[in-house]
């Protein structure tokens, strides 16, 4: 995959993988640290992981996998 056919190079730098990694980590962490409470970093932290599987994984391979098929039929 190229450059060109990259999603991120579609993105903002505010929608990069490693602005969306650093994000979601910052907000667990802060969330222990202001309340250290488990039960409220447990479900963020759960949330922060399907974010990050959504977007950094399911959305970029059907990506990948629409401009193979846009590739292949042209």
């Amino acid at each position: 995959m190229t450059q060109e056919n990259s999603i991120w190079a579609l993105k903002p730098w505010w929608c990069q993988p490693w602005s969306i990694v650093l994000s979601g980590s910052c907000s667990v962490a802060g969330s222990w640290v202001v309340m250290q409470r488990w039960w409220i970093t447990g479900p963020l932290a759960c949330g922060v992981v399907l974010w990050w599987l959504l977007f950094l994984v399911l959305v970029p391979a059907a990506y990948k996998r629409q401009i193979t098929t846009q590739n292949a039929v042209e």
